[in-house]
This record gives C-alpha cells, structure tokens and sequence, in this order.
C-alpha cells in the first residue's frame, strides 16, 4: 500500500526529542526543544520530520494548526479506570475529616469499589470504562496503564482484566495491563490476611497468566496494606508469569516500599508522599522509575511526593494520574502537570517531561511512546496558541487543546 503522509502546518511551537533517550533524569529533565513557525510530517501514523523552512513538503492531507503548539501526547503510568461508580458519599466524609485509612476501616475505600463492581457485568463495566478513555483522550493522553484491584477475588479481577483486553482491541490509545489482585484483603478473607496472599500467588496470578490478561504486577504495600515481604512473594510469583513488578509504595507512610521495589527489580515504585532520603538513595543505584500522583494529594489533601528532591538527585520522575474513584476521581493529566509545577515545585519543561517521556518510561513504551521524534508513534495534540511551555501548567483549567491525534488519526472524541 502506498505511503500515508500528514502534514501539520502553521505550529506556532513545536517540542521535539532530539536526544532520543529513553527517560530523562535530574537536570536533563528541564530539557525542551521547542521549534517555533514550524511544520510536522507523520508517515503511516508515526512521526517522520520536521522543519521551519517556508517551503513545505507535499502530503497526503494537510491540517493547519492556526499557530498553536504541538505537543506529544500525555502518558499515564498509573489509573484505576476500570470501575464500578462514583464514590462521592467517601468525599464528603474527607470534607467532616476522616482520614483515607478511617474510611476503609469502616468498610468504605477499596472494599467499597469491590463490592460494586461484583455487581456489575462486563459489558456495563466495559461501557463506563470506554467513557472514562473517551474523556482522558480528549485531554490528551495517549497511552494508559490500567490497573485491576476492585475485584479482590479470583473471578472479579479475572472480569476486570477482561474488559481491560477489550479496551486494548478497541480504543485507539496504547494500553498496558496491570494485575493488583493485591489492593486490599478481599472481604471474604478479613483477618486471614495471609490466606489472601496465598490465593493471589497460588490461583490469581497463574490464572491472570494462562489467560495472558496482564503486562505487569502490581501490590499495595503500605501502612494497614501489605508487608515488604508479602510483596516479596507476590512480585516472584508474577514475575515467572512474565508480570514485571509496579509498586504502589511510600503513600500512607514510611513502610519499606521503595526497597522491595528496589530489590525486586520493579518498573516503577508510585505514590511516594513518605518517601525518605534513604529512599531516594536506594533509587539512585536502581533502573526503578519513581512515580509521583499529584492529583492523589491535592484530593486527599495530604503531603505530596518531594519532587523537587528527586530532581535534584538526578533520578527520572514520572508523573500520573492514579484516576480512580476513592483518591482521585480525574486522568487530566494536563491538571497534574500544573500541580508537580504548583505544588511539587517542578519547572514547565520538567512536568511535561514526567508526564511524557519518563511516564511512558514507567510503562516500557518510551521506544515508541512519549515525545515527537523520529520513528516513534504519532500521538500528539494541537493547542491554542501559546506563547511559551510555560502557559501549559500556568493556564491549568483552562481547555486549551483544540484537537488530538492518535496512531496519526484525528480523535473525534465525543
């Protein structure tokens, strides 16, 4: 077949990788190439080239950008997407002060989602998960991880690794799988915690396997959660399935997270808001990709993960989302650059690196995911006009992107 060439013209800022590196680390992550009145070239849904010469190529089709940016598309390392309803009742007891562990002791947070979900059947479980894909895509993302951990038995998250697959044949994003059968202690196993663990090693995580239904592994480990060495167990056990570890670590306190990641090789250790220097340290020495969740913090109104810290000692920072509906019932991931600016003290350029190219790092999709360079698949948005990056988190609800290309395609999301 011959050759499909798109042509965006009038980019009034084009930001372009150049370096080709696989993530960004420490001072490197302030890094921006932006190309101003220039011209971009996708071929067969990838990008191709570039330039500010006035003479443009030809093209099969040619879309004017009117002056606005170009931008590659958000990529975000860390959803719950997959669920069953709302949770605002949970909020309003944040407002009268109780804390995210007061409400799971009564019965509410994750137990709460499980308990939902079971009722509900894949396809309705399908349909609300593809209008949550729909928004994050009009917002810019273009490449996902989805989590399961509100099915907390074998059958339910089986359910909700399915209806994960479906999104993965049908949604033009990119989408990566990961398993959390280790969220919480289902209900039917309270006080048998170990028991619990011995199911998601000995029946979910072969069956999540078999069934070829996950990319990675994920557990809680934390504070009234699970033990560093419980997480221990299960990471092995998803790893001789081929399920790389992805750890939720560090959130509701300091509770060895970062260490078990470390020491068991994981993608990325997420959540972050107790971290240590210790742990920082111990992140130097590794090839995990710390992951902070600025959106979980604002909600929760809680500590946010020392960005600036982790910058400054030259590790890769990624940025997410963590959209889900008890923490962080929002994937605008355009929001959670302002907030690593506003809050975590993150400079432009650096959050929009966190949450591009180091978050597709998070997910091992950077090869082809997270910046606009030569090669890799053409996920990108066009804006209103900027006048610098800066604008980007500056204008932080303002809904500046006026049209998103996925695989090179215009999204006409709904």
């Amino acid at each position: 077949m011959p050759m499909k060439r798109l042509l965006i013209k009038n980019i009034g800022m084009l930001v372009v990788d150049n370096h080709r590196k696989p993530c960004l680390r420490g001072e490197e992550m302030n890094w921006a190439d932006c190309q101003h009145d220039a011209w971009l070239m996708v071929e067969d849904g990838r990008f191709a080239e570039w330039g500010t010469d006035v003479l443009l190529p030809d093209a099969d089709e040619t879309v004017d950008a009117c002056g606005g940016a170009v931008l590659p598309s958000f990529c975000d390392s860390h959803t719950h997407l997959v669920y069953a309803d709302s949770r605002e009742g949970e909020f309003v007891d944040k407002i009268r002060g109780l804390s995210y562990a007061e409400i799971a002791r009564r019965g509410g947070g994750i137990l709460n989602s499980a308990d939902r979900l079971h009722e509900l059947s894949e396809d309705e479980l399908y349909v609300q998960a593809i209008h949550r894909i729909e928004e994050i895509m009009r917002k810019g993302t273009g490449a996902v991880e989805i989590k399961s951990g509100y099915g907390l038995n074998t059958e339910d998250e089986l359910k909700m690794l399915r209806v994960v697959r479906r999104i993965k044949q049908n949604a033009p994003l990119k989408v990566v799988s990961t398993f959390l059968g280790a969220h919480a202690v289902g209900r039917a196993y309270a006080g048998r915690q170990s028991d619990y663990v011995d199911l998601v090693i000995n029946e979910m995580i072969p069956e999540v396997g078999r069934q070829g239904l996950a990319d990675f592994i994920d557990v809680f480990c934390d504070e009234g959660f699970f033990t560093p060495e419980e997480t221990a167990r299960m990471l092995e056990a998803g790893l001789k399935w081929g399920m790389r570890g992805k750890i939720h670590g560090q959130e509701l306190a300091d509770s060895g997270g970062v260490e078990v990641a470390v020491a068991h090789g994981a993608l990325s250790v997420d959540h972050l808001e107790s971290m240590t220097d210790s742990d920082i340290a111990l992140l130097k020495s590794s090839t995990t990709i710390p992951t902070a969740l600025p959106g979980t913090s604002f909600f929760l109104n809680m500590p946010f993960a020392p960005g600036r810290r982790m910058i400054e000692a030259g590790l890769p920072l990624a940025i997410a989302s963590d959209y889900n509906p008890g923490s962080t019932p929002s994937g605008d991931m355009k929001f959670v650059v302002s907030l690593a600016c506003i809050k975590m003290r993150l400079l432009p350029a650096e959050a929009l690196n966190a949450a591009t190219l180091n978050s597709a790092a998070a997910m091992g999709l950077s090869q082809d995911y997270g910046s606009i360079a030569k090669g890799k698949v053409a996920n990108f948005f066009i804006t209103e006009p900027m006048r610098s990056l800066d604008y980007l988190p500056y204008a932080y609800t303002s809904p500046i992107i006026n049209k998103v290309f996925l695989k090179g395609e215009e999204q006409l999301c709904k």
